[in-house]
C-alpha cells in the first residue's frame, strides 16, 4: 500500500470513527431492543392471545427501555452510581418511547413488519454493532482515564458497556413474567458477548502500546470483525469462536485426558473381544476333537 492510499484510508477509518451515535444509531440500536423484547415477551404466561404489548404495555415499557439503555444501567452498577442517573437524558428516552410505540402499536403494524423486513435488519444490525463498538471504545476511554492501573478492569469495563444487554436481560425477562435462569449469558456466551471481549481486549493493549497501530486503524478493523461475527450467528446461526474454544478445552480442560482414557478404554475392549473370539474358537476345535 502506498503512503496516498495509506494516508486516504486513515482519513475515511477516521471519519466513521468520529461519527455521532445519536440518533441514528442510537434509533436503529432502539429498533431491535423493542423487536426484541416484544418476539420474546410471546413465551410469557400472562402474554395473552392479544400478546404481552396489548395486554401489559407498561410492563413492555420498562423491559423495553432496560435493554435500550442497558449499557448505562451496567456502567452505573459497576462504578457505583445510581441506576436512576440513565434515565438523565430526556431526549433520549423520548426517542426510544417514541420507538417503543411504533414497534408494538403502529396502524396494521407497519413499522414491525418493516424492521423485521431481512435488508432492513441487516442493515439496522451493522449500525447497532457500529454503536456496540462506541461504546467499547468509550468504556474503556472512560476506564483506562479512572482506573489507569486496574487493566483487567479496563478491559471487562469496556466489553461489559458493549455486550450489557445481554447480561442484563434476565432481569428485563422477569419484568416481562418470565423466569428463565438458564438464559444468563455467563453459562452460554453468545458469540455477539465474545467479540465484545475482544474488542475490548484490543483497545486494552492498544492503550497499553502493545498494538503498534493507529487508532482509526484498529477501530475500523474491530468494525468489520464485529460485522463478521454477527452476521455469521444471525444469518447462518455459526460461533466462529466455536472451533477456537473446542481446541483450548480439549487441552486445557480435560478433553485431552478424557481422550486418552477413552482409547485406553477401547484398546481394553479390543483386546477382550479378541480374548473371547480366541477362546471360542479353541472350545469349538475341542468340541470338534
Amino acid at each position: 500500500m502506498d503512503d496516498e492510499t495509506y494516508e486516504h484510508v486513515l482519513e475515511v477509518a477516521g471519519s466513521i470513527k468520529r461519527l455521532k451515535m445519536f440518533p441514528y444509531f442510537e434509533v436503529a440500536h432502539y429498533i431491535l431492543m423493542c423487536i426484541l423484547v416484544r418476539d420474546d415477551s410471546y413465551s410469557s404466561q400472562i402474554a395473552g392471545p392479544k400478546g404481552f404489548h396489548r395486554n401489559h404495555p407498561l410492563a413492555c415499557w420498562v423491559g423495553s427501555m432496560m435493554l435500550c439503555f442497558a449499557g448505562s444501567f451496567v456502567g452505573n452498577f459497576l462504578l457505583g452510581e445510581p441506576l436512576l442517573l440513565t434515565f438523565n437524558n430526556e431526549i433520549n428516552i423520548i426517542v426510544a418511547s417514541v420507538v417503543w410505540y411504533l414497534i408494538n402499536y403502529s396502524p396494521f403494524d407497519f413499522a414491525y413488519q418493516i424492521a423485521k423486513f431481512v435488508p432492513v435488519r441487516m442493515l439496522l444490525m451493522m449500525m447497532q454493532e457500529m454503536m456496540r463498538l462506541n461504546k467499547i471504545y468509550d468504556g474503556t476511554n472512560f476506564a483506562m482515564k479512572n482506573f489507569s492501573g486496574a487493566f483487567i478492569f479496563v478491559c471487562l469495563f469496556g466489553s461489559l458497556k458493549g455486550s450489557a444487554t445481554l447480561h442484563i436481560r434476565i432481569i428485563q425477562r422477569l419484568v416481562c413474567g418470565i423466569w428463565s435462569p438458564s438464559s444468563i449469558e455467563l453459562l452460554k456466551p453468545s458469540a455477539v458477548a465474545k467479540s465484545s471481549l475482544v474488542a475490548g481486549i484490543c483497545f486494552t493493549l492498544y492503550h497499553r502500546k502493545l498494538i503498534d497501530l493507529p487508532e482509526p486503524l484498529v477501530y475500523i478493523g474491530l468494525i468489520f470483525f464485529l460485522w463478521f461475527v454477527r452476521f455469521f450467528w444471525a444469518i447462518f446461526g455459526v460461533d466462529v469462536f466455536k472451533l477456537f474454544e473446542n481446541i483450548i478445552c480439549f487441552i486445557f480442560f480435560g478433553g485431552l485426558l478424557d481422550w486418552v482414557e477413552r482409547k485406553r478404554y477401547e484398546r481394553m475392549m479390543s483386546k477382550a473381544e479378541k480374548d473371547a473370539a480366541l477362546n471360542g474358537i479353541v472350545n469349538q476345535q475341542k468340541k470338534i476333537k
